[in-house]
């Protein structure tokens, strides 16, 4: 996948991860793209464990669906972490 398509995938999962989350004011458009590249890769990390094979490759819906819940796994923990009980 090329580094317009990181973007755009990034960009998209982030944003719609950081509405789920609830900080979607806390961040900006760089910190949606960072977290949504970030997301996609946890997301590929944790479904090639699940899946046991390699499905996701190109720019396609499956490929946001797994950014997107990979960015909202990985803003729910960052969460858990920076904030206090």
């Amino acid at each position: 996948m090329g580094i317009l398509a990181w973007i755009i995938i990034g960009g998209l999962a982030g944003w719609i991860a950081s509405m789920i989350i609830g900080n979607n004011a806390e961040q900006g458009v760089v910190g949606n793209i960072v977290v949504g590249i970030i997301g996609a890769l946890l997301g590929g990390f944790l479904s090639g464990l699940i899946l046991n094979r390699d499905t996701l490759t190109g720019f396609n819906f499956t490929t946001l669906i797994v950014a997107i819940l990979g960015a909202t796994i990985f803003l729910w923990v960052l969460r858990k972490v920076t904030h206090k009980v």
